[in-house]
């Protein structure tokens, strides 16, 4: 038997030790920068430069790192496709083939007559011009997507011009060999652009007549691993496929994305992939900082300079010019300028195309790709404060210009900005939800639904609802349905154990929302609390609690009912932790087992107070009660701790030391 990843004498795999170091690097550096409130893509850079081999030298062995990082450049293309749609992208064909084509060309022709100015061949000054030409696909989607900015004028105009740049590169391939002498013909670069189109228009035929179909029949199978597996299939085989024509494989997997945007479980397929994302977009920011040679930028530190005040002023200058051709408001124009004022990482293949035909960047040979690297590194890590720099003018201009703020983006991008606001979201779709939803219908009150069930989501959709198809423990997806901004969230799945994983998710991003879960059986009520649950709705036994509170409401007096419990909503006991008091456990969060005092509703008797047992959840009545129900229960179970079920008292009782416990100092319930 073969084990090709073993080393020798037993020790770990060669590819190990680095892969062990790049992650380790990147955890460590991306949380400092989180802690001091840098932009994670920041301190991915810095640790690629810390690790690299101009400085501490951990890793030698670049091809892994380089897969791993064009794996992250294809997922993040493949994701912010998924966020785009077909019918957005048609909206965007004049900002892609006006502004983007002039941004491309301005840039390359002042990048060549400026170098021409200071005698550099002309050969070697429009390739120049055509690296400088490309800003950083990656890291700008990344920033607007993490920063939800994907929808906005701002995005929308990023997004159409870095479009046009991935298309570009497919000539920019083809011309670098000519310009060094090269004999490749007219009629070779023209097939080229053709085949290129034809893929283009192929992938938009099956984003419409075969994508939605297909993962409706995957979507059945009800399979995560399924559903994972095709859609990474559609990803990496589209890429695959369109750099076999000659398209970048980062356009590839754009298309990928928009083919899966037309269905209806596009959404799910962004919340399985994301994971994925981060882990190899990750990957793909350390790898560009493995490039800077810090010792280079120090000893020619003036050729470094030089070359980022030209890349940062044509492409500030060309950029701005190509927004105001297509009409963008001064707000918009500002804040892409600046967002777009780098060199991409498609730069890096075609300057070693270039090397390969002879051609360094402004014909400094070894001096110029080392600046080159330098300038694109150094902005590259400023990008980040470049695009927020760039909002807070543009917020500025849009002020003064007396635009109301985030109308531009509104305008882009047809969103309404009162939409899911206040609302209730329904995790999951079955008998509960759906009767939950008809509550809901008839009171008029707005709710969104999720589901990954593709029947429920189609019998929701005819009802007329809005479904949002994908898994609830994914982020994305409740904060697609809007989950921080919601007054309540359901969730319906029967199973507890999923439900307090959907109830820890849902807590973690809004900390105040009711969040209400219906379970099969008896509840570990103390575990759904700890997620963070509300109120419990136990199926065994929610129609017992519904009949008796039907007949409770019917016969009782209107001061019994005013004093009744909610037999679902969870008691979190709330005393002092510190008190001195030895019996009291560290009591879990319960559920009312009754209304009102057990022993009295079956006796038809009265009582004054009601009072919680903190053990066990029986509710009894207070010694100024004719029974006394809360102490003979104590008695008889040795649950010595119970606590006022009054509204608005927070204090207990220790039946054994008879001695009255208070109230946690923090005030808090949860």
């Amino acid at each position: 038997m073969i084990y090709p990843l073993a080393a020798e004498a037993g020790g770990p795999p060669a590819f190990l030790t680095q892969l062990v170091a790049l992650l380790v690097a990147a955890a460590l550096i991306g949380y400092f920068s989180a802690r001091v409130r840098i932009v994670p893509i920041v301190g991915f850079l810095l640790a690629g430069v810390l690790i690299g081999p101009n400085a501490l030298g951990l890793i030698s062995a670049r091809e892994v790192v380089d897969a791993a990082a064009e794996i992250g450049v294809i997922l993040l293309l493949f994701t912010i496709g998924i966020e785009f749609s077909l019918d957005r992208l048609a909206r965007l064909k004049t900002l892609i083939l006006v502004g983007g084509t002039l941004q491309v060309a301005l840039t390359v022709m002042v990048v060549t007559g400026t170098l021409m100015a200071f005698g550099v061949p002309w050969r070697a000054a429009v390739f120049t011009g055509f690296l400088v030409a490309l800003s950083s696909t990656a890291i700008v989607l990344k920033l607007l997507s993490s920063r939800g900015k994907t929808g906005t004028a701002t995005g929308h105009t990023a997004v159409a011009f870095l479009i046009l740049q991935d298309l570009a590169v497919v000539a920019m391939v083809l011309l670098v060999p000519l310009l060094g002498g090269s004999t490749t013909s007219a009629t070779d670069l023209a097939l080229a652009l053709l085949r290129a189109a034809g893929v283009v228009a192929a992938v938009l035929v099956v984003a419409r007549r075969i994508m939605p179909p297909l993962l409706e029949v995957v979507a059945r199978t009800c399979s995560p691993e399924v559903f994972l597996l095709t859609i990474i299939a559609v990803c990496f085989g589209t890429a695959y496929l369109t750099s076999l024509a000659g398209v970048s494989v980062s356009l590839g997997a754009f298309l990928a994305g928009l083919m899966v945007s037309e269905s209806r479980h596009s959404s799910h397929a962004l919340g399985e992939i994301l994971p994925l994302q981060i882990l190899f977009s990750a990957t793909f920011f350390v790898s560009v900082g493995m490039l800077l040679d810090v010792g280079f930028v120090m000893t020619n530190w003036p050729l470094v300079v030089a070359a980022v005040a030209l890349v940062l002023v044509v492409k500030l200058a060309t950029t701005a010019v190509a927004a105001v051709a297509v009409r963008r408001t001064g707000q918009t124009v500002i804040a892409t300028t600046l967002l777009l004022a780098q060199v991409g990482e498609f730069s890096f293949v075609l300057e070693g195309a270039g090397r390969r035909a002879g051609l360094t960047p402004a014909g400094l040979g070894e001096d110029g790709s080392q600046a080159f690297i330098a300038a694109t590194v150094l902005l590259m890590v400023a990008t980040p404060w470049l695009g927020t720099a760039g909002a807070g003018l543009g917020g500025r201009w849009g002020r003064r210009a007396r635009t109301p703020a985030g109308s531009d983006a509104l305008a882009a991008s047809g969103v309404d900005a009162a939409a899911y606001r206040d609302h209730v979201v329904i995790l999951g779709y079955g008998d509960g939800a759906r009767e939950v939803g008809l509550g809901l219908e008839a009171r008029q009150v707005p709710f969104v639904l999720t589901t990954l069930n593709p029947d429920g989501a189609a019998e929701a959709e005819a009802r007329g609802w809005q479904v949002i198809r994908g898994d609830a423990t994914k982020q994305h997806v409740l904060t697609e349905a809007a989950v921080p901004r919601a007054r309540l969230v359901v969730i319906g799945d029967d199973n507890a154990e999923m439900a307090a994983r959907q109830a820890a998710i849902v807590r973690g991003l809004a900390p105040q929302t009711t969040v209400v879960v219906r379970v099969d059986g008896d509840a570990d009520v103390s575990t759904l609390a700890e997620a963070g649950v509300d109120k419990i709705v136990d199926t065994e036994h929610s129609s017992a609690h519904r009949l008796a509170a039907s007949v409770h409401t019917e016969l009782a007096d209107g001061d019994r009912q005013d004093r009744g419990l909610d037999t679902s909503r969870v008691a979190r006991p709330a005393l002092d932790r510190q008190s001195a008091c030895p019996h009291l456990p560290d009591v879990p969060a319960t559920l009312p087992s009754s209304w009102g005092c057990e022993d009295c509703v079956r006796a038809d008797a009265t009582w004054v107070h009601l009072r919680l047992c903190l053990t066990c959840g029986h509710v009894g009545c207070c010694d100024s009660s004719p029974n006394r129900h809360a102490r003979v229960h104590a008695d008889a179970t040795d649950h010595a701790v119970a606590a006022s079920a009054e509204p608005g008292e927070r204090w207990g009782w220790c039946y054994v030391d008879e001695r009255e416990l208070a109230g946690a100092p923090d005030d808090s319930s949860r």
